[in-house]
């Protein structure tokens, strides 16, 4: 019931904060009709305005991220192709020039080593490169990597994988650190899955190609792979342009600008925090993400083309390449498109599936290829019933090596963002520096271990890493609770 005593008029009232109060009642706080009905039109405000000035933010970041995701697509189309690719057209090279004694194995585990060595000095080098130009450096060694196909020499491999071990350590700082720029706590679950689908069709597109140029071929003559390594150089110099367009995060380019301070600071802040409990913790889980990369990226497309059952062996390791990514693919955009609702329910329920998809996949693969395929042509029979390897399980094995590996990455990705988003630099820098050592490792006993041993060290690390990450996400979700989120760019 309104109140029907006479009210009194204000002409000179102008301002909206003033006119308010007299919009309820004093007695029941009930809106009084014919106030609201006299009120002029409700002006912005200033709520309103940040609130869309925060819109306009995110919807500018997200525009810097599909870019980034689009280059970094190009650049990995090449350099993810040639490592599925790599030990087959080593083998290519060998039968024609026996001169070539260069290995693939030996190749990427020398890329990771020095990835891994590198990525200490990355955080110096992007402080004052900043995360643009440390991606556009990064960019180049992998064109340089490629190219070097071309001209196929011992030499030229290992100098061109010292100087890709070098590139990748800027290029994956670079990118850590601009993802972070552009997201805010809201924001880097969806930016990390959207970025890392798009990477991942790097692997798709690579080897639907690759698949086609290969087919029906034991040999891979010199002619196919000057026009492979030809698109692949060319696809990456393309990549390298689209990262020269993107914007310097700040107010203009969107996002944030950060304060990375000098080399010297940049370098004693990698070690103070690689000295912490949450890294050192997350360090498990890093540690297994580099050792199955190797594993997917090297090893089994090896065991595939090694597994002489098969009726076509080199047909397979296409397929596998594609199904690989369509899995990455799955993966990194369904987290990426729901990241705003999975983000709700945390991140360890993805890191668990992570895990049980791998187990599944892991025990699959065991049953299904020989133990001798990592390291030499076999005949020798399945653990299957029959004895016979079977292609679709093996192509299910690869979709599920794909999707478990972005159930860990993206939210690596996610954490490192949000719980080191004053410090992504370094923390990228450490990740990648754990990661790729890892995959050096693997790399280098890959040429002596059997499958069974691959399989028992991917079990021991998975189970270690996903607990240790569960960890750091349930001390870091305590702590989100404990303080007001930050949805708005600085």
């Amino acid at each position: 019931m309104f109140n029907s005593r006479r009210r009194k008029s204000f002409p000179n009232l102008l301002d909206m904060d003033d006119l308010r109060p007299l919009m309820l009642d004093r007695e029941e706080g009930e809106p009084d009709q014919h106030a609201v009905e006299c009120a002029p039109e409700d002006l912005p405000t200033p709520q309103s305005e940040s609130e869309l000035r925060t819109q306009r933010e995110d919807r500018k970041a997200f525009r810097n991220i599909l870019a980034l995701g689009f280059s970094f697509m190009l650049v990995f189309t090449s350099f993810n192709t040639n490592g599925f690719m790599t030990q087959v057209v080593i083998r290519s090279i060998q039968a024609e020039d026996p001169s070539f004694t260069g290995s693939g194995y030996i190749s990427l585990a020398v890329i990771y080593a020095v990835f891994a060595s590198f990525n200490w000095l990355a955080p110096s080098c992007l402080s004052f490169l900043g995360p643009k130009l440390s991606m556009i450096v990064g960019g180049v060694t992998y064109v340089i990597f490629i190219a070097g196909f071309l001209w196929p020499h011992t030499i030229i491999l290992y100098l061109t994988s010292v100087l890709i071990g070098i590139g990748a350590a800027l290029i994956w700082t670079g990118q850590g650190n601009y993802l972070t720029l552009m997201s805010t706590q809201k924001t880097i679950s969806r930016n990390s899955g959207i970025f890392w689908a798009m990477l991942q069709t790097s692997m798709l597109f690579g080897n639907i190609f690759v698949y086609y140029q290969f087919m029906g071929k034991d040999i891979i003559d010199q002619h196919t792979r000057m026009v492979v390594f030809i698109v692949l150089t060319v696809v990456g110099v393309i990549g390298v342009g689209v990262m020269c367009l993107l914007p310097k995060p700040g107010s203009e380019g969107g996002g944030r600008a950060d304060d990375l301070g000098g080399p010297s600071t940049a370098l004693k802040k990698s070690f103070a925090l690689f000295r912490t409990k949450d890294m050192i913790l997350l360090s498990f889980a890093f540690f297994y993400t580099g050792i199955a990369l190797s594993f997917f990226s090297g090893v089994y497309s090896a065991c595939l083309s090694s597994t002489l059952r098969f009726p076509d062996p080199k047909r397979l390791v296409g397929l596998s390449g594609m199904l690989i990514g369509i899995g990455e693919i799955l993966g990194g955009g369904v987290f990426g498109i729901f990241g705003s609702k999975t983000v709700k329910f945390g991140r360890d329920p993805i890191i668990l599936l992570g895990y049980v998809v791998h187990m599944v996949c892991f025990f699959l693969i065991f049953m299904n290829l020989p133990t001798n395929s990592p390291l030499k042509g076999t005949s020798d029979p399945s653990h299957l019933p029959n004895g016979e390897p079977s292609e679709v399980i093996a192509l299910l094995c690869s979709f599920l090596l794909g999707f478990g590996d972005a159930c860990y990455n993206t939210q690596i990705y996610s954490i490192l963002g949000s719980v080191y988003e004053d410090n992504s630099g370094p923390a990228f820098a450490l990740f990648k520096f754990v990661q790729s050592l890892s995959a050096a490792a693997c790399f280098f006993y890959s040429s002596v271990f059997k499958l069974y041993w691959h399989l028992i060290i991917l079990i021991v690390f998975a189970t270690i890493g996903t607990f240790t990450f569960w960890m750091v996400e349930w001390k870091a979700h305590r702590r989100l609770k404990a303080k007001p989120d930050t949805n708005a760019f600085d």
